[in-house]
């Protein structure tokens, strides 16, 4: 089929589409965007960004998890796939098979050339309270808050201690979570 005719796919159109587990796929403005499969580079920082966040927090109150459909609005049907998102359980809103809800966190490793400002803006839209966005490249990590209905730069960091602000017991030093 050729996608550049597609027309605006609908939530109801989307929930009957075959899951596939090995093509990350968004959904923006009604609009289906493929990616290919993430780097190397980029699956090792989101685990070992996972593993710094998993080591400080309470598996039977908190969950670190990425690589699932987060839906931002129904329509025009928008849906990201975070890197990694920590939610307090008790949270989560689930409706079929989807999270419609905002995690407490997002940490979003950046892909060279990716244009971030769409999902930032995604992202606060639903709410999510704090953004990481972190660089393989320059290895930063910049730590944004949500205020005033945006996703705004508060520090940017290439060492020390990251501490999310809903979960002050992490401490996750930056240089575990480049790979060697």
């Amino acid at each position: 089929s050729d996608l550049g005719m597609a027309t605006a796919v609908t939530y109801e159109e989307w929930l009957r589409m075959p899951e596939v587990s090995d093509a990350p796929e968004e959904v923006v403005n009604g609009e289906i965007r493929i990616a290919p499969p993430a780097k190397w580079v980029h699956a090792r920082t989101v685990e070992l960004t996972q593993r710094a966040l998993n080591r400080h927090l309470d598996p039977d109150r908190v969950v670190v998890i990425g690589g699932f459909g987060l839906v931002i609005r129904k329509a025009p049907l928008t849906v990201r796939v975070p890197d990694l998102a920590v939610f307090e359980k008790s949270t989560i809103v689930e409706e079929d098979g989807f999270v419609h809800s905002a995690p407490q966190l997002v940490a979003e490793v950046l892909s060279p050339g990716e244009n971030l400002a769409q999902k930032l803006a995604d992202y606060a839209s639903l709410g999510v309270p704090e953004v990481w966005v972190v660089s393989p490249e320059t290895r930063t990590v910049e730590v944004r808050y949500l205020e005033d209905g945006n996703l705004r730069t508060t520090q940017i960091l290439a060492r020390g201690v990251l501490t999310p602000k809903l979960f002050p017991q992490v401490t996750a030093d930056i240089a575990t979570i480049w790979s060697r």
